[in-house]
């Protein structure tokens, strides 16, 4: 049984920017990265985004050569899921049985699709889009004069709409009223979803399929009002889980993520997680938070890596997200919840300026439309943490 002083279980983006952070402080340390993907680690924004305008190819996604792995001595083991982690013998089994013993690891497994439990929603084709396998696939198969359903009016549905767009008969269900009614207060969703109506997308809103069936080499999809939807293809796009399985298995403390300290450390020492599977304190807010975006993933997979190596450092670090939907584009950061008080500050309605999402009067989350390098800005608002009022608020952030 090989040994290596640190074991990275995952190969996304959080996983390879851990190699970096680890080699911050430890140059000769060996490093094992364990992916479940038969692809060294890539850019997952691309996949529903600037793939499918032409804007970069498939080559061009992958975060690093092999000669980076190569010049930091790292141990690529691709396609082999992990299996089982024993945090008392400090070893972790992949799915083919090899079993290798770590100083220290890192648990950055990510999320897996959120699969539909009505009847037909494990048919043979659908797409739970989350992969640059399910990107290819999807990507063959979509040609012109064909049609798709999508089934979600979040992130994942609306870039994917906008995205098919360009070649297919594209029709969106969602049972909410807007699109990403979690995000975009409700003029904004309504925005959004004309502009997507009047590029041709159908939109079906307040409603939600009951039952997928083959119908030919298509689908028929039946929805809880009594439409009945034909499509070549059904792609569902209803939000992730956090893959807790192994943590949760090895007995570490779970809930909605893995639970970590400020140090990025589960209940085990030798043991951290980051990315979209953390589940981390978020000094700015005051709470804990688990968060499935890019940046985040990004910093905090470096930052693992970096502590790891023994930097003890807290996580301080304030992440973003954003998102490009035809010509309507954003940045976010903090608490970007319309569960939330919301008020915004447009240059241009529902195009061009600033939503502040409040809590007993205090910014906790801030979305800029079409405004740009302001992201410091909204950070710093975030942290201060001071009683403001609307007017207060008008003209904060250009």
């Amino acid at each position: 049984m090989t040994k290596f002083d640190y074991v990275i279980v995952g190969g996304g983006l959080a996983g390879a920017s851990a190699i970096e952070g680890i080699r911050e402080r430890d140059e000769k340390g060996s490093i094992l990265l364990l992916s479940a993907e038969a692809h060294p680690p890539y850019d997952r924004p691309p996949l529903s985004k600037k793939l499918w305008f032409g804007k970069t190819r498939v080559e061009e996604i992958f975060l690093h050569d092999q000669a980076f792995y190569d010049e930091r001595g790292v141990n690529m083991l691709l396609g082999e899921k992990a299996e089982k982690l024993d945090p008392h013998e400090k070893t972790v089994a992949t799915a083919s049985g090899k079993r290798y013993l770590f100083g220290k690891l890192l648990l950055a497994t990510g999320a897996s699709p959120r699969r539909s439990d009505i009847p037909g929603g494990d048919l043979e084709g659908i797409c739970y889009f989350r992969t640059l396998d399910d990107y290819l696939r999807m990507r063959s198969d979509a040609k012109v004069d064909r049609t798709a359903l999508i089934v979600g009016g979040g992130f994942i549905g609306s870039e994917l709409a906008a995205a098919l767009n360009l070649n297919l008969e594209v029709t969106m269900i969602f049972p909410s009223l807007t699109l990403c009614r979690r995000v975009f207060p409700e003029a904004l969703g309504m925005a959004v979803q004309r502009h997507f109506q009047e590029r041709g997308i159908r939109v079906i809103h307040s409603d939600s399929p009951v039952s997928f069936s083959k119908n030919g080499g298509g689908f028929r999809t039946e929805t809880m009002s009594g439409k009945s939807i034909e499509s070549d293809l059904l792609i569902v796009g209803i939000g992730v889980d956090p893959d807790i399985g192994l943590a949760r298995d090895a007995g570490l403390e779970v809930g909605n993520g893995i639970v970590v300290n400020e140090y990025l450390e589960t209940t085990h020492p030798d043991i951290y997680a980051a990315g979209d599977n953390a589940f981390f304190p978020y000094p700015a807010l005051g709470k804990s938070m688990r968060i499935e975006h890019w940046d985040n993933a990004l910093t905090q997979g470096r930052w693992a890596g970096s502590n790891m190596a023994g930097a003890h450092e807290p996580f301080t670090y304030q992440p973003y997200f954003f998102s490009d939907l035809f010509e309507f584009g954003y940045e976010a950061t903090g608490e970007v919840d319309t569960s939330l008080e919301t008020f915004a500050d447009w240059q241009k309605e529902n195009h061009t300026g600033v939503i502040y999402y409040l809590r007993e009067g205090r910014v906790r989350g801030v979305m800029m439309c079409n405004v740009w390098d302001r992201l410091d800005a909204a950070r710093e608002l975030i942290r201060k943490g001071e009683i403001v009022t609307h007017d207060s608020l008008r003209g904060a952030i250009r």
